[in-house]
């Protein structure tokens, strides 16, 4: 192995059975067809080159014959879709699973941040748990001595360090769990989305934290949803599609931008949002008496959009079946940059004072904005509806693409794009010279 390569990967693959725990009765006429089946699916699967044990049962390739090498010090993201391959691609390399196919070489010393909190016992107090939860991440006794008094000022509990963590809240058990882990002191770190933990305060420190991992010239493989984070951690990206490597570079807000017009756009058949998998995801978590039916960009005079310039108006338009029982809904539109930066938040109660005493049956909610004050390039909204100000009832991201064309705004001769800041301002310059005295 080249002494430069941290890591060497070749032909990975994993593959699961789907469905191979489920058991049945199974009928007469049954068991004679699959006896009959079977010589002809070992002869098929022989031809293919697979095990004959797995013929004729249903299999899913979670990887598919990915290769790459990662030098030392290098920090890549690798993004993509749910279900792509990402994090079973780093449990392979942590051992936690075993690969189908394929070799994998790591040369150093090898710490993960998979799942924050692994090991953690309720009845120990946040003192104890930070020397058991360190052995576990593989810290020596001396290590973990070394830093304790870190690893507490990180997680901001100290005056709770020896209360038993079932008296801990969610973020304190998880800022705690996180500094622990974060801490490490590996050649070869692996990170599986675990920076959207705590508050936001807490997340811009595990941010400065990763940036001190990557800044020390150890090598990282950063999964994140985060493209953001991404883009200002890493210095290469590697997108995954359907358990492969589809693109790989180091030019990381190319890669950013070939995931984010990919993701946005969807099938024809989820245009329906009330088909969409994650709103019937959310709507099983908390309310199943409401339903964002179509969220779309319209021009102020109700007319569908077809050119969106900087500065333009746009409304955007929310349809809804609900019980009317609902009260006090309040509707949040969300306005992001494609690298998922929030730009701006608009909302009906309590941010602009539109109140709605409650919803109807079916019906829509319209915001429009006047002048839409952000630069040319590709842009998301996300849609939220909570009730009483407090209950979440239905939260979808990613819901709209908008292509915002950039524009001469100023009349400079200049059409500003995303890459000269996000928004525009309308200003003035001015210039004084000074008078000499005397």
């Amino acid at each position: 192995m080249n002494e430069n390569l941290a890591i060497q990967i070749a032909g990975l693959g994993k593959r699961y059975r789907i469905g191979a725990l489920q058991a049945r009765e199974r009928t007469l006429a049954e068991t004679l067809s699959d006896s009959l089946a079977r010589p002809w699916q070992i002869a098929r699967a022989l031809l293919r080159r697979e095990n004959p044990a797995h013929a004729g049962k249903q299999t899913f390739w979670a990887l598919r014959d990915v290769t790459f090498d990662v030098e030392r010090g290098e920090v890549v993201g690798i993004i993509g879709r749910n279900g792509a391959g990402k994090s079973t691609l780093l449990k392979i390399l942590t051992r936690i699973t075993n690969p189908t196919e394929g070799t994998i070489r790591l040369r150093g010393r090898v710490g993960s941040l998979l799942e924050v909190g692994t090991g953690f016992h309720p009845e120990l107090t946040g003192r104890e748990n930070t020397y058991l939860n360190g052995a576990i991440l593989g810290m020596r006794r001396e290590e973990v001595d070394r830093k304790f008094d870190e690893i507490v000022a990180f997680s901001g509990v100290e005056k709770f360090i020896d209360t038993p963590v079932k008296h801990y809240s969610s973020g304190m058990y998880l800022r705690l769990a996180f500094a622990v882990a974060a801490h490490l002191e590996p050649d070869i770190l692996l990170v599986d989305e675990v920076l959207a933990v705590g508050d936001a305060e807490f997340q811009k420190k595990c941010l400065g934290k990763m940036g001190e991992v990557a800044g020390e010239g150890r090598t990282v493989l950063f999964v994140s949803h985060n493209m953001g984070a991404v883009e200002h951690l890493c210095t290469r990206a590697m997108l995954l599609e359907e358990g492969r490597v589809a693109l790989d570079d180091t030019d990381v807000p190319k890669v950013i931008t070939q995931y984010l017009h990919r993701a946005g756009t969807p099938d024809q058949d989820e245009a329906n949002l009330a088909y969409r998998v994650n709103r019937e995801v959310l709507a099983a978590q908390n309310r199943a008496d409401i339903r964002i039916t179509d969220v779309s960009l319209h021009t102020v005079d109700g007319e569908p959009l077809r050119l969106l310039r900087t500065n333009d108006p746009l409304m955007v338009r929310i349809a809804y079946e609900a019980d009317p029982e609902i009260a006090v809904p309040a509707f949040v539109v969300r306005f992001r940059s494609m690298f998922g930066q929030e730009i701006f938040r608009l909302g009906t109660m309590p941010i602009s004072g539109f109140d709605i005493p409650r919803l109807g049956p079916r019906g829509c909610v319209e915001l429009t904005i006047e002048s839409l004050p952000v630069t040319g390039g590709e842009y998301y909204i996300d849609v939220r509806l909570v009730a009483q100000r407090v209950e979440r009832l239905v939260w979808l991201e990613d819901v709209v693409a908008v292509d915002v064309t950039e524009k001469d705004v100023y009349g400079s001769g200049m059409a500003l794009k995303n890459n000269r800041g996000l928004i525009v301002l309308q200003h003035h310059w001015a210039h004084r010279v000074a008078e000499h005295a005397g």
